[in-house]
């Protein structure tokens, strides 16, 4: 099977708190991974490999980092 050419990248979003005077804020959001170009089968093979080059301690925060991957 010939492999195609993607890009992936992972994001920190933080979530939205309140402030001592009830507030909305947020924190920046956060490029964990460059993107890297890489060669894959199918865009699942790429999101896989783009979960395991996920910092250590951003791992227990999951739902707030996106995975985006491109095909070319």
């Amino acid at each position: 099977m010939a492999k195609k050419l993607f890009e992936y990248a992972v994001l920190y979003h933080p979530k939205v708190t309140k402030d001592a005077n009830g507030n909305e804020t947020q924190g920046p959001d956060v490029l964990l991974v460059k993107p890297e170009f890489v060669l894959a089968a199918d865009d699942k093979q790429v999101a896989i490999q783009a979960a395991r080059s996920i910092p250590e301690e951003y791992l227990e925060r999951l739902d707030q980092v996106e995975i985006c991957v491109r095909p070319f």
